[in-house]
């Protein structure tokens, strides 16, 4: 299936870049104990505002989007900065954050999954592209930290929230819709999940072996 990309206005763009290295900046800056320099904590910014992008261009096999312009790199740099000098000030504003961070994850999951669309790619793997585009920042983020990666882990539903809004994208997509109300909605579905997890505190069941179910079920019933 072959369907136009849904594009977003390039300050958009740029915004949602620029979020992306502020908490990436101010995620790192967190770790007192690693003695991150300035060059440091800036680089994990930047990672974490277009790693994302980058990946997902990576994936179609083209040239990534941050490197066909001169503004998101210097827009990234700047971001990861502010974030770092003023990490009090956003931790402040952390429902705002939030917010606009769920609104960033389902754009990029859009624009992800449109684009592997847009390039002939069947609807599963377009599925895998927009995820991949949606948390590749941050993975990168936790990569560059040596820490595990938040993503794999109990109390995360970035990816879960990114999957639905590509499976929305998709399917709508299949059905006819057009592509800028695929898009959009893909961005509402992603958004209200995220919201709704950090909310009331969703996860997905930890992982648990036959023989380690079998025992907490023998436990509870003692």
């Amino acid at each position: 299936m072959v369907a136009e990309q849904f594009v977003t206005p390039f300050w958009l763009d740029l915004a949602a870049t620029a979020l992306g290295s502020v908490q990436g900046a101010m995620f790192a800056a967190q770790f007192k104990d690693k003695r991150l320099d300035l060059l440091g904590v800036g680089l994990i910014g930047v990672v974490t505002g277009f790693g994302g992008g980058m990946l997902r261009d990576l994936l179609l096999n083209q040239v990534p989007a941050a490197l066909q312009s001169n503004w998101y790199i210097p827009v990234a740099i700047a971001a990861a900065l502010v974030g770092m000098l003023l990490e009090r000030l956003f931790t402040r504003l952390n429902v705002v954050i939030t917010i606009l961070d769920a609104v960033s994850l389902g754009l990029f999951c859009a624009i992800g999954a449109s684009k592997a669309l847009s390039v002939g790619l069947p609807v599963v793997p377009a599925v895998f592209v927009g995820i991949a585009a949606a948390v590749g920042g941050g993975m990168l983020r936790d990569i560059l930290l040596g820490m595990p990666i938040g993503v794999m882990h109990v109390g995360s539903l970035y990816a879960v929230a990114a999957g639905a809004g590509a499976i929305f994208l998709v399917a709508a997509t299949a059905a006819g819709s057009d592509i800028t109300v695929a898009g959009i909605g893909c961005v509402i579905v992603t958004t209200l999940i995220r919201l709704l997890a950090v909310r009331f505190g969703w996860s997905l069941p930890e992982q648990r072996t036959i023989s380690t179910l079998r025992r907490l079920r023998r436990q509870k019933s003692a």
